[in-house]
């Protein structure tokens, strides 16, 4: 499973207000609410595990990449949304950086193998510095989603 496979157009919010990792963390998820990967009712649940994990150490690898992710028995597939940050986020990031894109996702429990391949193809594919400079160039959601397309399939 590829970051094409998780995000849909109206899962790549270009314009992230958060300036730490928790407002991130806050809007993102209340992106999969309002583009009904979670249910409303389950919103402060599902925060309450990204922040448990994030509070167990960041995900802020380096490279201005933050990946937020929590496996939670609120969601049946995997999911996820990605935020880009023009002034960058306070992540506690390991490299001290402000991280720029921000890709959280949730995986279902059970399906720890899934969860931990999905984060390393996750984590590759950012890894890329021609993907994350095409990513932070990108004028809107759906250069982005191209972008993410075209590269994933490298």
């Amino acid at each position: 499973m590829d970051l094409a496979d998780i995000l849909g157009r109206e899962q790549v919010v270009p314009d992230l207000q958060a300036t730490n990792r928790w407002e991130a963390i806050d809007e993102l998820i209340g992106n999969l609410v309002t583009t009904g990967k979670i249910q409303p009712k389950d919103r402060e649940a599902v925060v309450a595990a990204v922040r448990k994990r994030e509070t167990s150490m960041s995900t802020g690898i380096g490279y201005g990449i933050g990946l937020p992710h929590a496996s939670t028995d609120l969601i049946f597939e995997v999911v996820g949304a990605l935020g880009r940050s023009h002034q960058g986020v306070h992540f506690d990031a390991l490299d001290n950086q402000p991280v720029k894109l921000v890709m959280l996702f949730l995986v279902p429990p059970g399906q720890f193998q899934r969860h931990l391949h999905t984060l390393a193809n996750i984590a590759k594919l950012l890894h890329k510095a021609d993907f994350r400079e095409a990513l932070e160039k990108a004028p809107d959601a759906d250069a982005m989603m191209k972008a993410i397309q075209e590269y994933g399939k490298k």
